[in-house]
């Protein structure tokens, strides 16, 4: 979508469909170089819209998941808070 809303515009940095592909990767990865953007109002509403879309779809899971893990974790630590760390026994 974003090579036929910017490619009037910018045709030398919106060149083609795999190149704006590109543009793409780079951004939702957050490494964006800033040397290329959309500078049309319909393009920059896009971007800001796939930008949430991804934040949503990997950051917000991602997140979740880790304080889940994290919680599992604790609780394994606080079940064996009375066995030795080296045999395993319970310690009374």
């Amino acid at each position: 979508m974003m090579y036929f809303i910017e490619h009037e515009q910018q045709p030398d940095k919106f060149s083609s469909i795999p190149e704006t592909m590109w543009w793409s990767v780079t951004t939702l990865t957050t490494v964006g170089y800033g040397d290329v953007f959309p500078i049309t109002t319909l393009g920059r509403i896009l971007t800001a819209f796939i930008s949430i879309l991804g934040l949503g779809m990997f950051a917000l899971p991602a997140g979740i998941l880790a304080s889940g893990f994290a919680d599992e974790f604790h609780k394994i630590k606080e079940k064996d808070k009375n066995r030795c760390p080296h045999c395993g026994k319970k310690i009374n």
